[in-house]
């Protein structure tokens, strides 16, 4: 029985994003594929998509390794995750079915839940499947492929420290999901966008490397880029 690629490409990208194959280590399609318990094949492929997905690199020579992001390049990531959850919601608001409504508000319930009642070990999943949902309810499977992909990124070059105050932080998705409902593309986005640059506070990078930062190049920038071009437009089409 052949296992599908994609199968294949999951279970290498979550070994990256867990550490268990590090930054740097040589991949190669023989040891991938007894290691996985599949043929060469479904490797080459899976190693192809991961490339693709900045996961991967192959070099000349060299063969396929696990990418060595900078702190440039992860300060960019999550510029772009900045910008693009927010769009992500606003389409949402647009496009989302009653089904997704219906996850969105359960998963709402059981985090405002977990969090009153101080059980902060369930909190990190739920706001993951909180996100995704998020991401599949905007109707584009181009945006909720590339949040995705954005998230799995992120989870792999930062730790996130759990927020001070989880019951605002699932109030603030309370009200994200109540915008969507609406119908309110601008109210969502806004609401989005607040809480995506809260969350970016929490983030520190897996693998520190000064030298990667020009000189007055903090991590924290991106927040603030993004705060500075676009923030205020969205903040003043929020209702009070």
């Amino acid at each position: 029985m052949r296992v599908p690629a994609h199968s294949v490409c999951t279970a290498i990208r979550e070994d990256i994003v867990s550490g268990v194959l590090e930054r740097g280590s040589r991949l190669t399609e023989e040891l991938l594929a007894r290691r996985y318990g599949v043929s060469r094949v479904p490797v080459r492929e899976a190693l192809r998509t991961l490339e693709a997905e900045g996961f991967v690199r192959t070099r000349r020579h060299a063969g396929a390794q696990v990418a060595e992001p900078t702190a440039q390049e992860a300060a960019d990531l999550l510029e772009m995750r900045l910008l693009l959850e927010p769009l992500g919601a606003a389409r949402a608001a647009q496009r989302r079915t009653e089904a997704h409504l219906k996850v969105l508000r359960g998963l709402v319930r059981l985090g405002q839940e977990r969090a009153r009642t101080g059980h902060s070990e369930d909190l990190r999943s739920l706001g993951g499947w909180f996100h995704e949902t998020l991401a599949q309810a905007c109707g584009s499977s181009g945006l909720a492929t590339l949040l995705t992909q954005l998230r799995h990124k992120v989870a792999w070059m930062y730790t996130v420290d759990p927020p001070a105050l989880p019951a605002e932080c699932w109030a603030e998705h309370g009200a994200i999901v109540d915008a969507v409902a609406r119908g309110d593309a601008e109210r969502a986005r806004a609401l989005t966008a607040l809480h995506a640059e809260r969350a970016i506070g929490q983030h520190r990078l897996r693998f520190p490397g000064p030298a990667d930062l020009p000189v007055g190049r903090s991590v924290d920038r991106p927040a603030e880029r993004v705060r500075n071009s676009q923030h205020a437009v969205n903040i003043a089409s929020s209702p009070n």
